[in-house]
């Protein structure tokens, strides 16, 4: 397979990446969000309610009164900011008060799912994400939950997720977030044939590349390095390295790759 030509993609920010496994973190961080993509300001600032999915606010008012309302949107979006800077402990110190006292606001126990899920707490991030698609259903929690069930080895239930995403038909990141974490878990088991023939399915070369094509890619040429295939490994890494040679960690894997 020929490495896809350069091609027109959305402006992104690079992701933080971590050394502790590059399937968990193509999936860690394909599925980290706090409701918003913009880029987080990091002067000192009032947590802005505005910012909240409108969502949101509509659970808080319609579990609080006028008094206290808008209280508990503040720490909510204060701890969806903490969480959008990485300070999980404090997104979850934060979303405490609107946990305890607003227990239905399913907003609210995405955001300590989340947290918990960064922190690597899968068992109470489980209990936050099952509560919060019980009160506030959202496609987007779905692969986290996904993740979760991987890290602890539970593969029947990783299934289980993967098949209600696919037949909820989130938009095409989500679908791809699941499919990541799908596929980690059958290499999880030694399936990365498997793992393969699930990714391989949607890696053509878009027109408009976007960050959720490049994780993809990531991961299939981290499969085809793992089984052996070099030549297959190599061309993916180039693939991503023609969008965007910054990505990740790309231009070391191509270097330890020509090596071999």
């Amino acid at each position: 397979m020929e490495p896809a030509p350069p091609v027109e993609r959305e402006k992104w920010v690079p992701e933080r990446w971590q050394d502790d496994g590059p399937l968990r973190d193509a999936a860690r961080e394909a599925t980290a969000r706090a409701r918003g993509d913009e880029p987080v300001v990091r002067e000192k600032r009032a947590a802005d309610p505005k910012r909240l999915d409108p969502s949101w606010v509509e659970e808080v008012a319609r579990e609080s009164d006028a008094k206290t309302s808008a209280r508990y949107m503040e720490r909510l979006a204060a701890a969806t900011e903490a969480l959008e800077r990485d300070r999980y402990r404090d997104a979850l110190r934060m979303v405490s008060s609107v946990l305890k006292n607003l227990p239905n606001v399913g907003a609210a126990h995405e955001v300590a799912g989340v947290s918990y899920y960064r922190l690597g707490e899968w068992r109470k991030a489980i209990n936050e994400l099952l509560q919060a698609r019980a009160l506030h259903p959202a496609p987007e929690q779905l692969p986290v939950l996904a993740d979760c069930y991987r890290a602890l080895r539970r593969y029947r239930e990783v299934e289980d997720v993967w098949m209600e995403i696919r037949e909820s038909s989130p938009n095409p990141s989500v679908m791809a977030e699941g499919r990541i974490v799908a596929a980690g878990a059958l290499a999880d088991q030694g399936d990365i044939s498997g793992a393969l023939e699930l990714l391989l399915r949607v890696a053509d070369a878009p027109k408009r590349v976007r960050e959720y094509h490049l994780k993809q890619w990531y991961v299939i040429a981290d499969l085809y390095d793992r089984s052996g295939d070099i030549v297959k490994a190599r061309n993916f890494f180039k693939r991503i390295a023609a969008v965007d040679p910054r990505y990740a960690d790309v231009s070391d894997r191509l270097a330890t790759l020509g090596r071999r």
